[in-house]
């Protein structure tokens, strides 16, 4: 069985795509780091929702370190961009290079991301960020894979509701909050 490491940003965003690679022979080991989470009580909830779904599944489940001050250095002077514009490009980036150089020390050679299962998301970014992280670290490829096809978003959909995960309703920075009108 081929192993891969996935990370991962939420557990609704997780359990589709966990279930497709187990069903196709590939063992995940997750790999939770995102310090664009905020505020704190918020990482919290998804990072227990991550631990929670992972121990059911018995899936190994890494914890990345969470440093919300270190993530807004490096967005520095990004903070009014758009959604999907250059802050997320480099939040990506971020996550990816960590999760490239944690699958480098782990000795596992592939890595993917949840992230790309994500409407909000655009993918041509991850691709980037993930390709990257994966030139910076020899030995690590980075998957591309839409993670919204081939009936995942569906499955997903019937997944949150079959575990009661929460749900959130923006991608986590204090930047991609809605606001209501």
């Amino acid at each position: 069985m081929q192993t891969i490491l996935l990370h991962t940003c939420c557990a609704p965003c997780s359990a589709a795509i966990i279930e497709w690679l187990i069903n196709n022979d590939i063992r995940p080991v997750l790999f939770y780091f995102n310090p664009n989470i905020f505020p704190l009580e918020e990482y919290e909830i998804r990072k227990a929702e991550c631990n929670r779904y992972a121990k059911s599944q018995g899936i190994e489940i890494i914890d990345g370190d969470y440093n919300h001050n270190e993530w807004l250095q490096s967005i520095e002077g990004l903070e009014n961009e758009p959604e999907r514009g250059t802050r997320c490009l480099q939040c990506f980036k971020l996550r990816m290079y960590a999760t490239a150089r944690k699958a480098k020390e782990l000795g596992i050679t592939k890595f993917a991301s949840t992230l790309a299962s994500s409407r909000w998301k655009n993918l041509a970014q991850i691709a980037e960020a993930g390709h990257w992280a994966a030139s910076v670290f020899e030995g690590t490829s980075f998957v591309e894979k839409n993670w919204r096809k081939e009936g995942l978003s569906e499955r997903r959909k019937i997944l949150l509701t079959e575990n009661g995960f929460y749900n959130q309703q923006y991608c986590g920075c204090e930047f991609s909050v809605r606001k209501n009108p």
